[in-house]
């Protein structure tokens, strides 16, 4: 019984004495490690000398130990890494600190943060504002500490900001703070923002976006996903008259979002883009967008509920010299067919002459009476030789969760200069 705690007595001071070691002892140890070869038999020897401390010591903290000298291991061979590059670059790259800072400038913010991380003079270059002119963090999920840092950097040099994430399934990280540097210092960075993409912000950032585009007095470009609001005024009557682009998508299912075309005429009447996904939208509704919006080019009403289709031959009574270019009406549950072919009729008049592009695809079909048609008859000929320089496209492809007959085919049309005519139906 002595001799066995004299043996635990000899392994606990054996452990404890290795901190003890001088530095130069320690250097000594650390460089014959690395110099040992990356081979099966010392991946073996590490094993065998975490097994003899834990059944020598009994001490568990062993393995944690273990993976803290690892870590430190890692970073350190990182630090040695970026200073070897540092060197290399400073000695090998051509360009002066100004125009690196300017090629920074063009890159996209991920490409922009790797190239931060790789060594000490490309992230001296890349702390400069000017390369944070056009922050796009869509590509990654990051959180609103990320925004707000990007924003600071970028002051006064931020033109265009794009946050949230494109993928619709992932979750964002973002909350109601991530905008607010916009709003700092008088708003110095809101000013002179022109272009605002957010995606997918669950509802949290509404207050925000709010807050922001109240700054935002030369927003030219603004792209809102998944926005969960029961009406757009709030957001539209923040927008300035220098507004062109707007695109709007509203995720809320249960509740169809209402809108009143004149709030766009008032707010932002310079609109020449316009897309509002998902809401619903009368007849009358579409048909005052379209009349007061007058310098409009494109207009996409997909997934609207409310319409039928009437409002398309309104304009062309009532507005036959309209911009307008390009009309996308994809999977818009009430619009009929014989609301698209009276229009289509009407270009053949000349109507609209400005037309080039128009999108009727719908997975249910267009309505015909009380049912949907997947086959509808198109004036296609015509359409190719009165217009040839319009694109019409209709396909008409049932969704895989529909409750079709798997007997209905689908059609796909097209009346185009640059492409032969082309029917299922």
């Amino acid at each position: 019984m002595e001799d066995a705690n004299e043996i635990k007595r000899l392994c606990r001071v054996a452990v404890q004495s290795v901190p003890d070691v001088d530095q130069s002892h320690v250097d000594l140890m650390v460089s014959t490690l690395l110099s040992l070869p990356d081979s099966l038999a010392t991946e073996r020897s590490f094993d065998r000398a975490f097994e003899d401390l834990l059944e020598s010591s009994g001490d568990e903290s062993t393995v944690d130990r273990g993976l803290q000298l690892a870590a430190r291991l890692l970073e350190s061979a990182k630090r040695c890494a970026r200073r070897r590059a540092t060197h290399h670059n400073t000695i090998s790259w051509p360009l002066p600190h100004e125009l690196t800072v300017k090629i920074f400038g063009l890159v996209d913010t991920k490409s922009l943060v790797q190239a931060s991380a790789s060594c000490t003079m490309f992230k001296r270059s890349s702390m400069d504002p000017f390369c944070y002119g056009d922050i796009d963090l869509t590509n990654v999920n990051v959180k609103s500490i990320v925004v707000r840092g990007m924003i600071f950097r970028a002051g006064k040099e931020l033109r265009s900001l794009k946050v949230g994430c494109a993928d619709e399934p992932t979750k964002s990280l973002l909350t109601r703070s991530c905008l607010d540097p916009l709003s700092y210092d008088h708003g110095l960075a809101g000013n002179l923002l022109e272009s605002l993409h957010i995606y997918n912000h669950d509802g949290k950032l509404r207050k925000s976006i709010c807050g922001a585009l109240s700054v935002c007095s030369n927003l030219t470009d603004l792209k809102i996903v998944g926005l969960d609001i029961h009406t757009v005024s709030d957001i539209v009557d923040f927008l300035t008259i220098k507004c062109e682009h707007l695109f709007l998508q509203n995720e809320n299912f249960v509740v169809w979002s209402h809108l009143t075309g004149s709030h766009f005429e008032k707010s932002c009447p310079n609109l020449t883009s316009l897309s509002l996904i998902g809401f619903h939208i009368t007849d009358d509704e579409a048909y005052k967008l379209l009349m007061g919006l007058h310098k409009l080019k494109y207009i996409d009403l997909s997934r609207t509920s409310g319409f039928g289709g009437s409002f398309l031959r309104r304009v062309c009574d009532n507005i036959k010299d309209a911009l307008i270019e390009t009309i996308i009406l994809r999977d818009c549950v009430g619009l009929r067919e014989r609301m698209v072919c009276q229009f289509l009729h009407a270009l053949l008049s000349g109507d609209l002459r400005f037309m080039q592009h128009i999108d009727v695809s719908n997975y249910h079909g267009l309505l015909c009476g009380e049912r949907s048609n997947r086959k509808p008859k198109f004036p296609l000929e015509e359409l190719e030789v009165e217009r040839p320089g319009l694109t019409f496209v209709a396909d008409f492809i049932p969704s895989p969760y529909s409750f079709l007959s798997s007997s209905d085919d689908s059609s796909s049309s097209h009346a185009s200069s640059h492409s032969s005519t082309d029917s299922s139906a």
